[in-house]
């Protein structure tokens, strides 16, 4: 039987995914290709624009290997992408430069002008915004100050799921999420003019493209595309909102209920509440995100760490490295399999561990682009499998952190990414927020999220909130409760996380001097 698709594009960090799912919801297929980008040591994270939209469109390309009449299935096209970050495009549309990634660094400095300014409590409180070094708005005015030439040949400023709608429609648009929280209100969606000039950035207003809500407005799929996907020229393409809302939403953030929350453990980590617009809690350091919703009149709140799952990767590949060393050859899944049985080998909080492994610092709940990882507590008796417990509790009294920052507990928390197939992992984030837990059966959130979007702007749903019923709420696996006793030995472990963390800048600052000392 032949059914429509639609599929959702998930330009990630780490992989671009194109996913195909029928008109209910259904995963049918993913292809995927490896994203990649470079670092430097000035902190610098850029990726290129041209390989990032050939690797798009090998992507879409790969699920016609896997699906029988794939190009003529296909109804709809949806892209959400990796978040913040700076991809600049000339008049001509060609790239100026690479992109600068949310990973990039290079802009600690201006954070700290910026964050000094006197009217940095209003800018605040109208995009419900921190700045950080990832944000675009920091970027540009960076640029502005020490790479001028750039913004002087650049006539749009896009993000990544800004740059791919580009050139699968040939139109410069954003989305009302990325747009309203880092040049506008959360409250209109719409840009700010007051927040574009505290960023000092009313000079470069011209950059910024047309807001478009994807789940109202497609454009057709360009001819150009077309040839080079071989899908049916004209099919509308929807420009969904930035990948951690649209992660959110597939895995269940809002479904009607109060008082829920939803964790995205990727290689950051990604911590949000579903809010109406008038209930957001700003937070006196003026830290995190408010992030629109594609529902009317509600907004995510989200504090995220810069890195989370990034922080075992690091371990595991130190531990990969070193096994090398001796000749024995380890892929990075094999250690990934071994690390449910290290978490039940070692004991619970008899380590610290702040996972500030990122390059670029932190990011929420407390903005710092100095903010390094560190172990306290290690003994001549600890051994590995007490490093990755240290490493998992680590992320998890971040997590609490963020939550924290955001009013408070809440009353269940829904899991997406690949890090929490591990039992014992969700056992120690359930105990750490003293909530019980869902995973969503949801595999690809973020393309779903996005697809979710195209299916309403097609009129397959009236609603998002109908979309939600037959796309998220039956993939919501049963609540594991949190065991209290855990809880009880985390929060003592929270405190003293905490009252390391308000302690370490100093230390931060003084390393920092050292590194790039003579």
């Amino acid at each position: 039987m032949i059914t429509d698709l639609i599929v959702g594009i998930d330009a990630g960090t780490s992989v671009i995914k194109a996913v195909a799912f029928s008109l209910d919801g259904k995963q049918v297929a993913v292809s995927s290709v490896r994203n990649t980008y470079n670092t430097t040591f000035d902190g610098a994270a850029t990726q290129s624009l041209g390989q990032t939209w050939d690797d798009c469109v090998c992507a879409i390309k790969g699920l016609s290997q896997k699906i029988e009449g794939f190009q003529q299935r296909v109804v709809a096209l949806a892209v959400t992408g990796q978040g913040d970050g700076t991809w600049l495009i000339d008049e001509a549309g060609a790239p100026v430069c690479d992109a600068w990634l949310w990973l990039d660094g290079r802009s600690a400095p201006t954070v700290d002008i910026l964050n000094a300014k006197p009217n940095e409590r209003q800018r605040f409180e109208k995009t419900g915004t921190g700045l950080n070094t990832c944000q675009q708005g920091v970027q540009l005015a960076h640029m502005a100050s020490h790479f001028p030439q750039l913004l002087k040949t650049a006539t749009t400023a896009f993000h990544c799921k800004d740059w791919l709608y580009f050139n699968l429609t040939q139109v410069r648009a954003t989305d009302p999420s990325e747009a309203s929280f880092t040049f506008g209100d959360f409250r209109t969606r719409q840009y700010d003019d007051q927040v574009i000039d505290s960023l000092g950035l009313g000079g470069y207003r011209a950059l910024l493209p047309e807001i478009i809500d994807g789940s109202e407005t497609t454009h057709p799929l360009s001819q150009e595309a077309a040839d080079l996907t071989g899908l049916k020229v004209g099919i509308p393409v929807s420009l969904a909102y930035v990948d951690m809302v649209m992660t959110a939403l597939g895995a269940g953030v809002h479904t009607g209920q109060d008082n829920v929350a939803c964790s995205v453990i990727g290689s950051t980590g990604v911590h949000m509440r579903s809010v109406l617009s008038d209930d957001v809690f700003l937070n006196d350091q003026g830290t995190g995100y408010v992030i629109a919703l594609p529902i009317q009149g509600r907004v995510t709140q989200v504090q995220t760490n810069m890195a989370s799952a990034l922080n075992l990767d690091w371990l595991l590949n130190v531990a990969a490295e070193l096994l090398k060393d001796f000749g024995c050859e380890c892929t990075p899944q094999m250690l990934v399999n071994k690390v449910e049985h290290w978490l039940q080998e070692a004991d619970e909080g008899q380590l610290l561990y702040h996972p500030y492994i990122s390059d670029a610092g932190e990011r929420g709940p407390f903005v710092n682009g100095r903010a390094r990882a560190s172990f306290t507590g290690l003994t001549y008796h600890h051994r590995f499998p007490d490093l990755v417990r240290a490493v998992v509790e680590g992320l998890a009294m971040a997590m609490r952190d963020c939550y924290e920052a955001m009013g408070g507990r809440t009353e269940e928390l829904r899991l997406s990414g690949g890090a929490v197939r591990s039992p014992t992992l969700r056992k120690i984030l359930a105990a750490s927020v003293g909530a019980g837990v869902r995973v969503s059966g949801r595999e690809e959130a973020g393309a779903a999220g996005a697809a979710m979007m195209a299916a309403v702007a097609i009129g397959q749903y009236k609603t998002m909130d109908d979309c939600i019923a037959e796309w998220v709420t039956p993939l919501l696996g049963q609540v594991e409760k949190a065991d209290v006793a855990l809880g009880d030995r985390y929060d003592r472990l929270f405190k003293v996380f905490y009252r390391q963390r308000l302690a370490l800048p100093e230390t931060w600052l003084a390393m920092e001097q050292l590194r790039f000392s003579k």
